[in-house]
């Protein structure tokens, strides 16, 4: 396994790692309740993704 020969700075690491933080998350509105959602998922309130029912809802007594 190679080794580096010279300690990368602290300036020079960070500049490499420049372009990676973090980003919000993607919000959609559900098409069936209009609660706000993550895109890509299954609504957690009513059950729903892209106008089909995928899961029954948890009903909490």
């Amino acid at each position: 396994m190679a080794h580096p020969k010279r300690k990368i700075s602290k300036q020079r690491r960070n500049k490499r790692r420049t372009h990676v933080k973090a980003t919000t998350q993607q919000l959609s509105t559900c098409s069936n309740c209009g609660t706000t959602v993550k895109y890509h998922t299954v609504c957690p309130e009513c059950g729903y993704y892209r106008g089909k029912l995928a899961i029954e809802p948890k009903v909490v007594l």
